[in-house]
């Protein structure tokens, strides 16, 4: 069964990933809300920046890469521990599917 937004069914896999991408800010609680994940402003930090890398590199980071490029963007957090912390599911997976994108390609995105 899919996420429920606006009354619209959406189609997901067996992990729960949307099969299309969805960029609506509307669809993230409804997600994290599944994922028993109450969002904060640090969560849609990292939301915006998995859509942004989707939509520029047609797909999501690494965890690796994603520690390293948040490192390079907000100095002076511990990112890899951080992560985790928001996302303690696998944070690129996790954090993939609760902004709305599809599942990450391979083990852990690209």
């Amino acid at each position: 069964m899919g996420y429920i937004l606006n009354g619209e069914e959406l189609e997901v896999d067996d992990d729960g990933f949307l099969l299309e991408a969805n960029f609506s800010d509307e669809i993230v609680p409804v997600i994290a809300e599944a994922d028993n994940i109450k969002l904060t402003d640090e969560h849609w930090q990292i939301i915006n920046y998995m859509r942004r890398k989707y939509q520029e590199d047609g797909h999501t980071p690494n965890f690796r890469n994603m520690v390293t490029e948040l490192d390079e963007e907000i100095e002076g957090v511990d990112w890899k521990k951080k992560l985790y912390e928001l996302f303690p599911l696998q944070p690129n997976r996790q954090a993939a599917k609760v902004a709305g994108l599809t599942k990450p390609f391979g083990k852990g995105g690209y």
